[in-house]
C-alpha cells in the first residue's frame, strides 16, 4: 500500500510538471506569435507621377511600410526627381535619386481596420545627385551685372522632415489611398563654389532651408 502511494505521488509530480511546461511553452509561443505578424504596405505616388507629365519637374517616389508594434509603423521610402531652377538670374539644373527612413503614430485608427486613420511622425531624408550651373549671377564693377557657368558636380544633401496624413481603405480590398504632408527642413549640403543649391532631389526646389513636401499614394497591403 505504501508503495503504491509513493509511485501515484512520483507519477502525479511528473504529469503536474509536463503540464505546466507544455502550458507555458504554449504561452511563449502565442506571446511570439503576439509580438509580430508580418505586415507590409506598398505604395507608389501617383500624383505627382501623373504630373511629371506635364511639368519641368520629373518626380517618381513610393514607400513600403510596417507595423512594428500597437500603434508604431516603420516606413523607408526611395525616388528619383529631376527639375530646373530659373530665378532671379539663376539657371540650374540637377537630378538624382533619394531615400528617407524614419517611423509614425497612428493617431486615430478604425476600429474594424486599423491600417485606417490618421497619423503623424517622422523620417531623415538623404539625395545623391548631380547638379549644373547654367547661369550663375555675377555683380561687376560699377555696378554691372553679369553670369558665370559652372560644370556638372555631384552632391550630397540630408534633411529631417515631419509626416501628417491619412489611409483610407478602397471598398474592402488590399488596396488603400494614402496622402501626406511633409514639411522639410535641411540640415546639411554640400556645395559647388560656396553656392547653396537650388534644387535637392527628394527635398525640392528651394533656396532656403526650409520647404514643404506632398504624396498622394496608391498602396497596397500584403
Amino acid at each position: 500500500m505504501k508503495t503504491r502511494l509513493i509511485f501515484s505521488f512520483f507519477f502525479s509530480i511528473i504529469a503536474i510538471t509536463g503540464f505546466a511546461q507544455e502550458k507555458k511553452e504554449t504561452t511563449e509561443t502565442k506571446k511570439i506569435q503576439e509580438k509580430y505578424k508580418p505586415n507590409f504596405m506598398v505604395g507608389l505616388d501617383v500624383l505627382n507621377a501623373g504630373v511629371s507629365f506635364f511639368s519641368d519637374r520629373v518626380l517618381y517616389q513610393g514607400f513600403i511600410s510596417s507595423k512594428v508594434k500597437g500603434n508604431i509603423h516603420a516606413v523607408a521610402e526611395a525616388g528619383f526627381e529631376k527639375n530646373i531652377y530659373q530665378k532671379n538670374g539663376y539657371d540650374a539644373k540637377a537630378s538624382g535619386p533619394f531615400v528617407k527612413i524614419g517611423a509614425f503614430y497612428m493617431l486615430a485608427k478604425d476600429l474594424e481596420n486599423e491600417f485606417n486613420g490618421f497619423y503623424a511622425g517622422g523620417k531623415i531624408g538623404g539625395a545623391f545627385y548631380n547638379q549644373e550651373y547654367l547661369s550663375v549671377p555675377v555683380r561687376g564693377f560699377g555696378g554691372s551685372s553679369s553670369s558665370v557657368a559652372f560644370p556638372s558636380s555631384s552632391q550630397t544633401s540630408a534633411w529631417v522632415e515631419g509626416t501628417l496624413g491619412g489611409r483610407v481603405q478602397l471598398f474592402e480590398s488590399d488596396f488603400y489611398i494614402d496622402v501626406n504632408l511633409q514639411p522639410r527642413y535641411l540640415v546639411y549640403t554640400s556645395k559647388q563654389d560656396d553656392i547653396t543649391p537650388m534644387i535637392v532631389p527628394g527635398f525640392g526646389r528651394s533656396s532656403t532651408k526650409f520647404n514643404m513636401g506632398f504624396a498622394w499614394n496608391i498602396a497596397y497591403k500584403f
